[in-house]
């Protein structure tokens, strides 16, 4: 019979996968977070659910319409909401570059006319790329 005292062996426990996971985990949140843009013109967006998200370019041209309908080119206020004074207003932001993507910031509560008036307006002049601001539901809702 062997009484004597069996040495424990301590199990090794590699730290390496964990490191690496924690690294990927990393540089997931790093490139997945959005940074909120900020603007002077306080307009509620409508919210959206889509999983793909598309980098701005450098140039753009953002039309914003506000929750009376008032409109405003590249955060400047056009001076009032005819259609001839936007177009304008448009071609001055713009210049001769009908490529410019297009970004229509328009309040959740603004009439309808004046979404389809900047749309109207920026067809007229040939610009082709425009998209929509949205922002993104929150979680707890």
């Amino acid at each position: 019979m062997d009484l004597r005292s069996r040495k424990r062996l301590y199990p090794d426990l590699n730290l390496t996968p964990l490191i690496d996971v924690v690294f990927l985990l990393l540089i997931f949140f790093m490139v997945s977070t959005t940074f909120e843009r900020e603007s002077q013109i306080s307009v509620e967006l409508p919210q959206a659910t889509d999983e793909e998200r598309h980098e701005e370019p450098p140039e753009l041209l953002e039309i914003t319409v506000d929750r009376e309908g008032r409109f405003y080119v590249n955060q400047q206020e056009v001076v009032n909401t005819q259609i001839a004074t936007l177009k304008s207003a448009i071609e001055k932001a713009a210049g001769e570059d009908r490529e410019l993507p297009l970004i229509i910031s328009a309040d959740a509560a603004t009439p309808h006319q004046a979404v389809i008036t900047v749309m109207d307006a920026a067809s007229q002049l040939g610009f082709l790329r425009m998209t929509f601001a949205a922002r993104e539901p929150d979680p707890a809702q």
